[in-house]
Order: C-alpha cells, then structure tokens, then sequence
C-alpha cells in the first residue's frame, strides 16, 4: 500500500500574527523578515540585530518586486507565483540597490504562505559575507592563474632563446635530402666538422635505425609544406635528440630547416628550468628574437649590455637595424641571405652602442619558422677579445721564429726546421683553443682533427693547462 501524501498545515490562525512572526523570525533565523499581501505589496518590515540597509524601513507600501534591482524582479515574482500556488517557495537570490550609489546587497529568500488567504512571510539571509569570501577565492583564483601564464610565457622566453643560442640548425635540399648549409654546433652535436656535413644526407651523424623516421620527419614536412618533429637517437653516443623540420622557399627552390638539440632533463629532474634561464641571463653572447623584418620581440641581458641600455624594455619593438650595420653589412643584407638560405654565419659587422661607438661583431642568424609564423634568432658575438688575443699569439710567433733566425749558422737546417715546426703547431694550437674559448672538441673542429689527437698534441707540447673552461660549458651559439 502506497503512503499518502501528508496534509498541508492550515497556517491561517497564524496569519494574525505575521508581524510578530517576521520579528521572531528575523532575530533568530535570518537578517530581514517581510509580511507581503496577496498584491505583492509589502506590508510590514523586521530587521536583525545587523541592519540589511537603512532604507529597508521605507518599503513598506511599495511593491516587493520594486525594491530589488531589475535583473532580479523575475525572481521575485516567480517566488510569489510559487508560494502562491503549493504554499511554501524554494529559496531565490536577489539583489536590493545599495544606498547611495554603494554595491548592490545580495540576499537569499525563502517563503511561506500564512493560510490559504492569508499574508506572505518572506525570510531572507544577506549574503554579502559570502559574496566576499566567493570573491577573494575567484580573485586568488585569477591570481594563480595569472602567475601561471607568467611563469608560462617566461619559461617559454628563455627556452625559445635558449635554442636560439643552442640549436644546431642545418639547410637541407628537399630534392636530394642533402645538407647544403650547418652550423657549429650541428658539427658539435653530430661530431663530424661543418664543412664535412656539407654534401652529407640530413641523417648524417643519426643512428641507422633512426634513418626511416628522419627522412618520414623531411618527406612529411616537404609534401605537406608544415613544420613536424620526432624523437631520433645519435650514432656516436647513447643519447636522443629532438629533430624538427619546417620548409621555405628560396628563389625557386624547396629548402627544409632542420633543427636539432639534445632531449632536455626528464620534467622531475630539479632546477632544470634554473639552469635553463640561469644560461640565457649569463650567457656573454647576445641573443635576440625577432620578426621577418628584424624588429625586436625577445632579447637576453647580454644584448640590453651590449647596447648600453639599462633594460630590455627600451629595445621591445625597435629594428635591429639600429644598431646592425654602418662599417659592416648591413642588417638587410643579412635578412635577405637568412630568407634565401635559412642560415647565415658568423658575418662580420659592427654593432653601435648607446654612445655611438661602434664595436666589431661576429653576427650568425637562423629562419625559425613555426606554422604560417617566420621569425629569426640571431647571435652576436664581440671580436675583439678574439682579435687582441690573435694579436698576442702573432707576437709571440713572430718573437719565436727571431729567436729561430738568431740560431741559422749555428744548427743545422733540418734541426731548425723541426723547431719551426714545433713552434708553428703550438701557435695555432693555442689560436684554435683561444677562438673556441678554450674548448677542446670545438677547437678540434677548426683545426681539423679528432679531440683524442689534441689531447696527445696538447700533452707533448706541454699545453694540457691551457684548457681551463674544458667542454662543460654550453654549446656555441649558432655558429
């Protein structure tokens, strides 16, 4: 058998009493209690021990849909219709006009009809409390995602300027697949001498079973005419790489840049977002990003410092052209060469600082095309450290091969030479590690043989000091 439905209670002995019920009411079960008429009219007002609003003892008379604000009288009136109908309403929020222009004042009614012709007993809560503590969580909220999107873009900046600095970047013919131009550290990174890659298939220095992903990786990017990236291994050491591609036109011709770095830290490992900024606020070569026409978008401290600016914030926007060129090439020059060939190294140029004096600089530039979106990283480099310490090593030579021309008469011609030998390799020994700031595999490379035969030079030649930086340090930077 089923239950029947309870019996509503005849409020109507009550409906006398509504104001003296809206007092009790408002003192022990809410903030304002309201006695309304079958019209909707408010007929009688009772306030907690907190005043709601100083004006609410001046609605009695008025209609109750005509104290709140307009967005909210459809509430007010659908509260009416309901507990018209079964007795008692759901609870509705609305809002009543804050006195004198202040902030709208949220409240919470629930409703009950005192008898089926009697009066209205309305209940209501101020949820201003809530409101406050609902807004301090949605402003906390907006806050950590607002540090979020910071940290976001900022991790973003340093690691898109960190491969500016890093990557190794190699033009490749997409009719032939073979690498038409690379930089040094592409030569570093695949340890074969850039020249030597030259010619080479673009999977030159990646492992043989890496070989169908590679050209896949290039056919893809070259049919599709969109950049793409896998994950490769190395055929010299146990390590991975990620190898992207992207084309560009050249003239009439199809080329494919291809970038490659070694596969960062696993996300767990620490700091390594430290070491990741630490490297591009430290780094003494100047980094900068910017669009196709050498307008500025991201640039390290090196470059503020070289500009003699105080902060990046006076270069943002600015052309490069601003300081590139004068004595040098200029920068549109160098644009229209990294358009055509996707990489352009260590170009000779001057640089004009804040005080238009103008330095000597080893410029290399890179396409960076990501989508519909071309931008260029490049790297500058001052020469002058380079040139006086050439000079130096020229006079030590030249004081070398005197003290050789002081001895002809007194030693014998293929003893002489010998000695002239020697001094000669150990000249450009110490050139070639000054050049490549005193690492090792770098200055390897420029003098065309293995680090394993430097270090037997370097040892016999009593040199093995003059590495102090080893190859711990970071890569070179694009060139």
């Amino acid at each position: 058998m089923k239950n029947q439905p309870a019996q509503a209670t005849d409020l109507s002995p009550l409906s006398e009493l509504a104001p003296e019920l809206a007092t009790t009411l408002a003192s022990i079960a809410g903030d304002i209690a309201l006695v309304i008429d079958a019209g909707g009219v408010i007929r009688n007002v009772a306030v907690g021990a907190a005043a709601l609003t100083p004006s609410a003892g001046e609605w009695v008379g008025r209609p109750w849909a005509e104290t709140v604000t307009s967005d909210t009288r459809l509430k007010i009136e659908q509260l009416l219709q309901e507990v018209s109908s079964s007795g008692v309403s759901q609870r509705r929020e609305v809002n009543h006009p804050g006195g004198g222009g202040g902030l709208d004042i949220p409240v919470a009614y629930a409703a009950i009809r005192l008898g089926a012709q009697g009066p209205v007993l309305a209940v209501g809560r101020d949820l201003r409390a809530i409101a406050a503590i609902q807004q301090r969580f949605v402003e906390s909220q907006q806050e950590m995602e607002r540090d979020y999107w910071k940290r976001r873009q900022a991790d973003q900046r340093y690691r898109q300027l960190f491969q500016v600095a890093t990557d190794a970047v190699m033009v490749v013919d997409a009719l032939t697949m073979n690498i038409v131009e690379a930089n040094r550290a592409a030569a570093k990174l695949f340890d074969l001498a850039a020249d030597k890659l030259v010619g080479q298939p673009a999977t030159a220095g990646i492992e043989r079973r890496s070989h169908a992903a590679v050209d896949e990786l290039l056919a893809t990017a070259r049919s599709t005419g969109r950049p793409a990236e896998i994950r490769a291994r190395l055929a010299h050491a146990a390590g991975a790489i990620d190898v992207s591609a992207a084309p560009f036109r050249s003239d009439n011709a199809i080329l494919l840049l291809v970038r490659a770095r070694a596969v960062d830290a696993p996300p767990s490992a620490p700091s390594a977002g430290t070491r990741l900024s630490d490297f591009v606020e430290r780094t003494p070569d100047a980094v900068a990003i910017t669009d196709s026409s050498g307008r500025l978008s991201m640039v390290n401290p090196a470059f503020v410092a070289l500009c003699q600016l105080d902060s990046e914030a006076q270069v943002a926007g600015r052309s490069l052209a601003d300081w590139v060129g004068g004595s040098g090439r200029d920068l549109a020059s160098i644009l229209s060469e990294v358009r055509r060939h996707g990489i352009a190294s260590q170009v000779l140029t001057s640089f004009k600082g804040g005080h238009g004096r103008a330095v000597e600089v080893e410029l290399s530039a890179a396409l960076l095309t990501e989508g519909d979106q071309e931008c260029l990283g490049f790297t500058i480099r001052r020469v002058e450290a380079r040139l006086s310490s050439d000079l130096l090593l020229a006079d030590e030579l030249g004081a070398a091969l005197e003290q050789l021309s002081a001895r002809v008469g007194r030693v014998d011609l293929p003893d002489l030479m010998r000695e002239a030998t020697h001094v000669a390799e150990r000249h450009l020994i110490k050139a070639a590690l000054a050049r490549s700031a005193n690492r090792r595999a770098a200055a390897a490379e420029l003098l065309g043989v293995s680090v394993e035969s430097l270090e037997l030079r370097l040892s016999r030649l009593g040199l093995t000091g003059a590495d102090g930086a080893g190859d711990g340090v970071p890569p070179n930077l694009l060139n």
